[in-house]
């Protein structure tokens, strides 16, 4: 009896211990279950959707629940010196009237320089983080994983406080890593879409404005008895601070601009298109070239920065009396040639635009001959650069003017544009080229 009674003992053990096993096996089935339903769950929405926040509060809510924690955040890495790690989206499971919980510098600056994951059991005791602030309160324990995208660091995913009270695990620790290397690629893909998607509505912005700028110039060449005109503007970038225009004052009388504005890109073009419309309005009502000159100074230097400024040449053809009278506002000073190759600049006027409130701009009258030829030019024809870092420079220009001064004006127009180019052909064109060319 007694041993019957032994052997039931051990068989009743054997039966406890194996439901115990069969209880604890069961409920790592069951939570592997949950795990592998929550994963699905989250690579479902995270591959049907581009757009980056939605996938951030997926992941982030997916971790949040599966570790059981109070709140969670989710930082990826900026391009601001000052902030390297940038929290995009917290999300809490409870706890709902505090304050979202976050990473401090100190912490966030470890995860950057390990990109290794971390649990804090308590953020109060924790020798390595002695003396580091949190910012926020009520923060006990902490688990971090880095987000990595082919071995770098795009961001950081962090779970603060088990619901519990107790801390973070192994187990929560291999699934928040799971998570993290499932979502790294697909957030920075989404990023690097949205990026992309900016970048075109720019880009479209930027043709707007290229065609919008074009518009502006001359459409077509102005036909004056006496007179063979061309001109043409060619940007550094899609827009630029270039620009040139011919403006018919009367029968016999010709407007010529051309002019160069500080900086490049959609600032210069709107400072440009400014100047163009108050050169415009003066020069219709203002007979003198200095006036006008004097007039749009004054305006410039007050509707702009200081740090703005403008060079220009505003000059009026006069076919019926034979005569160019021009001022010069800090521009490179135009080349006036004569039908037998001898050539001066044209210089006479003051200082760049927009500098001093008022200035005295002074003008020039030169008596024309036939064949005479001035050729107005800025400085991205000049200073384009070879290989050698050697600028094409004055003295070519002035080389190159001689040997064609006997060219149709369109035709040595192309060739100075081509000349520049060709001479630049290795580098990049960083400057906006321009000229204008009168023939008498």
């Amino acid at each position: 009896y007694e041993l019957r009674l032994v052997k039931g003992n051990k068989m009743l053990k054997n039966s406890n211990e194996m439901t115990k096993k069969l209880k604890q096996e069961n409920e790592r089935l069951r939570r592997a279950l949950s795990e592998l339903s929550m994963l699905n769950d989250i690579a479902r929405v995270i591959s049907s959707t581009m757009e980056v926040d939605k996938i951030l509060e997926t992941v982030l809510k997916g971790a949040i629940k599966a570790a059981d924690a109070e709140q969670g955040s989710i930082m990826l890495i900026s391009k601001e010196s000052d902030a390297p790690l940038k929290t995009l989206i917290r999300g809490m499971d409870t706890n709902k009237g505090k304050a979202p919980y976050r990473l401090g510098t100190g912490l966030s600056g470890w995860m950057i320089k390990n990109q290794r994951p971390l649990i804090i059991d308590d953020i109060n005791t924790e020798p390595r983080f002695r003396g580091l602030r949190i910012e926020g309160s009520g923060i006990r324990s902490i688990l971090s994983v880095p987000l990595l995208c082919k071995d770098t660091l795009i961001g950081v995913i962090s779970l603060f406080n088990k619901k519990t009270g107790g801390p973070f695990t192994k187990d929560d620790l291999r699934l928040l890593s799971i998570i993290a290397t499932q979502s790294a690629q697909v957030i920075e893909n989404a990023r690097l879409y949205e990026e992309e998607q900016q970048l075109r509505l720019i880009e479209n912005e930027l043709r707007m404005a290229y065609d919008i700028q074009m518009s502006l110039l001359p459409q077509e060449t102005p036909e004056i008895e006496g007179m063979d005109i061309a001109g043409v503007s060619l940007p550094a970038r899609i827009v630029g601070g270039d620009y040139y225009d011919f403006i018919k004052l009367d029968r016999d009388r010709l407007g010529v601009i051309i002019g160069d504005v500080s900086g490049k890109g959609i600032p210069a073009a709107l400072l440009m298109s400014n100047i163009q419309a108050t050169l415009r309005g003066q020069c219709l009502i203002t007979p003198s070239v200095g006036e006008c000159m004097s007039k749009a100074n004054y305006l410039l230097h007050h509707c702009t920065d200081p740090e703005k400024f403008a060079t220009l040449v505003y000059g009026i053809v006069d076919t019926k009396r034979g005569y160019f009278t021009y001022t010069n506002a800090g521009h490179n000073p135009p080349l006036l040639f004569d039908r037998e190759g001898n050539w001066r600049l044209l210089d006479t006027g003051g200082i760049v635009l927009g500098m001093l409130e008022h200035f005295p701009y002074k003008e020039e009258s030169i008596r024309l001959k036939t064949g005479d030829l001035i050729v107005m030019y800025s400085d991205g024809i000049t200073e384009v650069m070879n290989e050698k870092e050697e600028d094409f420079g004055q003295e070519r220009l002035i080389q190159l003017i001689f040997e064609n001064r006997g060219l149709p004006s369109k035709k040595l127009l192309e060739k100075i544009i081509q000349r520049a180019k060709d001479f630049s052909k290795a580098v990049a064109q960083e400057d906006d080229m321009t000229a204008v060319v009168l023939k008498f």
